[in-house]
């Protein structure tokens, strides 16, 4: 076997779904389109996606030195309807990555180990990536062929649906690249159809602005009246649009059981909103969840809790209308003007 068949299947072995290689300027149009999605505002307020829009537009100037990418898929699949939550709407429904260990650490160690073989094996240099730097990992892993970004975006594959983590591995040694995927998605829109808030503009187009997974984890401050009482029970990302996506029936099984939570139950907003900083904590230690601190959590509890329509829940949200967090005392008195019977809070 050649260097890049062993190195296929050292990643095959360390539980890696698919991995495939392509050249770093294996993406001429992400620039344009990354251009064309900041200029729309469509980033709100990830202003990184801006600043080292060089970066991540142009994987070349990431690295000049690399000659090859080895894009790398994590499946995730649950083993359940995710959107069942959705129905119990005293629940908190957490989008399925986040619900076992956080990805970066189980995803990244992986890694590094095929990159530590790698350079063992072809004595070249290796930068490893998950979800870390400016890299456009779909667009790489299009142009690699472990799929395509389907009209949500996201990237799906024949093989094993949508449900993964991808991580990169940019390397000084010259690997054989693979042909680039096609896209799959035909006349369905079924991703686009289902988006509560309505985030796609158009098929392979997202406003994050309005996007649920964007609301509930990187916007700071109150959301907009108009899309709270659309977010549902959502309290932290959105699993829809990938949720609905009929590749999906061809899903692989996670093989890292860290990344799945055992015998998951949907937890109760109730119990959720009542955390303090330190028991948010101890909560989340070791989970993506932490990263977005109590405040904003609170925050996304609170608009799940104005959207349950359990009026039992008013005195929760009453006890924190005068939280020292202005968005969450601010989600607390909307939710308590909700749950009173007002469209939008008092």
């Amino acid at each position: 076997m050649d260097l890049k068949a062993r190195l296929v299947a050292q990643a095959l072995d360390e539980g890696f779904v698919a991995a495939r290689v392509c050249q770093p300027d294996a993406v001429p149009d992400v620039m344009a389109r990354l251009q064309a999605f900041v200029a729309q505002g469509y980033h709100g307020q990830m202003g990184w996606m801006a600043e080292r829009i060089a970066w991540r537009g142009d994987p070349t100037a990431l690295w000049p030195e690399a000659q090859s990418v080895l894009m790398l898929a994590e499946s995730y699949a649950p083993d359940m309807n995710p959107l069942t939550v959705l129905k119990t709407p005293e629940k908190a429904a957490i989008s399925v990555y986040a619900q076992g260990r956080d990805y970066h650490d189980v995803v990244k160690k992986r890694l590094k180990r095929v990159a530590r073989w790698l350079v063992a094996e072809a004595d070249c240099e290796v930068k490893v990536f998950v979800d870390t730097a400016p890299v456009p990992e779909k667009a790489l892993g299009q142009a690699a062929g472990l799929g395509w970004q389907g009209k949500h975006t996201n990237l799906v594959s024949q093989d094993w649906g949508n449900w993964c983590f991808l991580g990169a591995i940019f390397t000084t040694a010259a690997l054989a690249p693979d042909a680039a995927e096609v896209d799959h998605c035909g006349s369905c829109r079924a991703c686009l159809d289902v988006c509560p808030t309505d985030a796609f503009p158009g098929p392979y187009r997202l406003d994050a602005r309005r996007c649920i997974s964007y609301l509930t984890i990187e916007h700071r401050g109150p959301v907009d009246l108009e899309l709270r009482a659309k977010m549902g029970n959502r309290i932290y990302g959105c699993d829809d649009c990938l949720a609905v996506c009929p590749w999906n029936k061809f899903a692989v099984a996670a093989r890292d059981q860290r990344l799945v939570a055992p015998d998951w139950e949907a937890p109760d907003l109730a119990e959720l909103a009542r955390l303090d900083d330190a028991r948010f904590r101890a909560r989340f230690s070791g989970s993506p969840i932490k990263r977005i601190g109590r405040d904003r959590f609170v925050r996304n509890v609170l608009y799940a809790i104005g959207n349950s329509g359990a009026a039992h829940l008013v005195r929760i949200a009453q006890d924190l209308a005068d939280d020292p967090d202005a968005a969450v005392a601010d989600a607390a008195q909307w939710a308590v003007g909700r749950l009173r019977g007002g469209e939008n809070g008092p």
